[in-house]
């Protein structure tokens, strides 16, 4: 078996606590959704991703429709690839403004750091927006974690819950399946990323672990055993 040259991670759940999502960012772009929306629709960046949202409606909707229809997807936590750009937009001013603090694990940071000083490639796949990603990693209270990654990657490569998305992230990073493990906490996601060839780990922070499960699972990150 080929070693393991590079890490591929999730964050929610993963390297972040799921209720700093759901608690804090949610919330926060949901509140500041339509404001958003009025003030920089004239801006190229937001009117792509509001012809994007039209598009997926079916019908040219107004501004107001348009952010609607934004909350009802935050609502539904649908993973849409116009919506989570708009939130990335809206939650790096919240950083910015020092509304709140990025969320990572004691564990994860400790652990991201050692495997980057031991030469192995660290990579993030979330369903959160390339921006959303390098502002939670870029605004820590263990300071700025974005020299740590070689990459990011977002829905636009495609569906966390398919293994294609994991294959092409693979040739993009120019190594074989094989020799990247993938952390998650989601099992369809790691069984995606084994259909695709990678190695996987299964995150469990809370609740008990099955030594019965489909893949090796571990309460933090210093359980993850990585040979490279």
């Amino acid at each position: 078996m080929s070693m393991i040259q590079a890490i591929l991670t999730d964050i929610e759940g993963t390297t972040s606590s799921l209720s700093f999502v759901k608690d804090v960012l949610f919330p926060y772009s949901r509140a500041h959704m339509a404001d958003f929306v009025r003030a920089r629709a004239h801006t190229p960046v937001v009117r792509t991703q509001l012809d994007e949202v039209s598009r997926l409606a079916g019908r040219v909707l107004t501004l107001d429709e348009a952010s609607a229809q934004l909350i009802a997807w935050i609502d539904a936590d649908k993973k849409i690839t116009p919506l989570k750009a708009l939130q990335g937009l809206i939650w790096e001013a919240g950083y910015k403004q020092g509304d709140y603090q990025g969320h990572v694990y004691e564990d994860a940071v400790r652990q991201l750091r050692a495997w980057k000083q031991r030469g192995l490639k660290l990579y993030v796949f979330s369903s959160g927006s390339v921006l959303a990603q390098k502002l939670l990693f870029g605004h820590t209270a263990w300071g700025d974690l974005t020299p740590l990654f070689s990459g990011y990657f977002d829905t636009t490569i495609g569906n966390k819950r398919e293994a294609a998305a994991y294959r092409a992230i693979a040739r993009q990073i120019g190594l074989l399946p094989s020799d990247i493990l993938f952390l998650s906490d989601i099992r369809e996601e790691l069984d995606a990323a084994r259909d695709a060839g990678m190695r996987t780990a299964w995150l469990v922070r809370e609740g008990a672990l099955n030594p019965a499960a489909m893949h090796p699972q571990a309460t933090g990150f210093d359980d993850i055993a990585v040979k490279n």
